[in-house]
């Protein structure tokens, strides 16, 4: 039985047909997703003989490097024009920071994600909120091309697919993505490998973080909220960097009556980003991350928010809480 795919998907192969010079950008901060979807689908162009670049403001997190030996992924730089510009794993052309002023120049703009609060920035948009990684859509793309799947993509893209459901843990993980998962692995995905770098390998700076958490983190609202701050200044005391945090937001919400997590991540004097996480269908973060500018996913989402950071405090623990008692009416 054939295989049936979105028609979007047709699109984009035809408009990717005749271009040569292709740039794939992903958003700040980069994740297992967007690292391994960037990753991925600039090794299958290049298979196809595209001339690719992979453009992020920031640097892959340690814990991802093994995907990128090649270091493909570059700081971008502005004056370069380009056939094709392909936004992976980001909700919004902001999201994509330093990098959307460097890629003005370009014939045709592709945007391939998953975020629900995606804001269809681009000349084709394939989003696909029920997708639970970015990482699963570009392996749906490679099928319908007809691209080789190699070992290299195979670990890129089980990467996506294992980071953004938790390692297949989150309520977004659907039976399908067990199906590309073990199709990955057929194709020569290394588990063991990816599981040593990913979840079972971090710095020392990290462990100091994580101390901090535990010893830091608070709980209010009958526990069903937890949060913890990250100061610049923490960052400096253990050595770690804003990377090292990712995932940190878990150890709390691990927490049995904790509902709903928060960090809050000190970026400047008077500017706060936020990280949101439930554990509950009736409470949606991306709602709440929608009250400060910000978005994502039902279960996990995010802003920036300027202000004072105890004013911000004060407003997102209770927008946190009025969702809260609307989930309890």
């Amino acid at each position: 039985m054939k295989q049936q795919y979105p028609k979007i998907i047709d699109r984009i192969i035809e408009a990717l047909r005749d271009c040569q010079t292709i740039c794939i950008v992903g958003h700040v901060r980069p994740d297992g997703d967007c690292v391994g979807s960037q990753i991925g689908l600039a090794l299958a162009l290049e298979n196809e003989g595209k001339k690719v670049w992979c453009w992020n403001e920031d640097s892959i997190p340690q814990k991802y490097e093994f995907l990128d030996p090649d270091r493909r992924i570059q700081k971008p730089k502005p004056g370069m024009a380009f056939d094709c510009v392909i936004a992976t794993d980001a909700a919004s052309f902001e999201r994509l920071g330093a990098v959307g002023a460097c890629v003005g120049q370009r014939k045709i703009f592709i945007n391939i994600d998953h975020h629900q609060s995606n804001t269809r920035y681009a000349d084709i948009n394939w989003v696909s909120a029920k997708e639970p990684s970015t990482g699963e859509l570009i392996f749906k793309l490679l099928k319908a091309a007809k691209w080789p799947i190699t070992r290299r993509i195979a670990d890129c893209l089980f990467t996506a697919v294992s980071t953004d459901t938790g390692s297949f843990q989150y309520p977004n993980t659907q039976p399908g993505t067990y199906h590309v998962a073990g199709e990955l692995v057929r194709r020569g995905a290394n588990l063991a490998l990816i599981c040593d770098e990913v979840y079972q390998s971090y710095p020392l700076s990290r462990a100091r973080l994580l101390r901090h958490v535990y010893s830091h983190f608070r709980l209010t609202h009958q526990n069903q909220i937890a949060y913890f701050w990250l100061k610049q200044a923490d960052f400096t005391r253990t050595g770690a960097e804003s990377a090292d945090s990712e995932g940190l937001i878990d150890h709390i919400r691990a927490i049995a009556p904790v509902v709903v997590a928060c960090v809050f991540e000190e970026l400047g004097p008077e500017l706060t980003r936020i990280s949101l996480r439930s554990k509950s269908d009736k409470v949606n973060v991306n709602e709440i991350a929608a009250l400060f500018g910000g978005g994502g996913h039902t279960a996990a989402a995010g802003a920036r928010i300027a202000g004072k950071p105890l004013t911000v405090q004060r407003r997102v623990v209770a927008a946190i809480k009025k969702a809260l008692n609307s989930k309890n009416k």
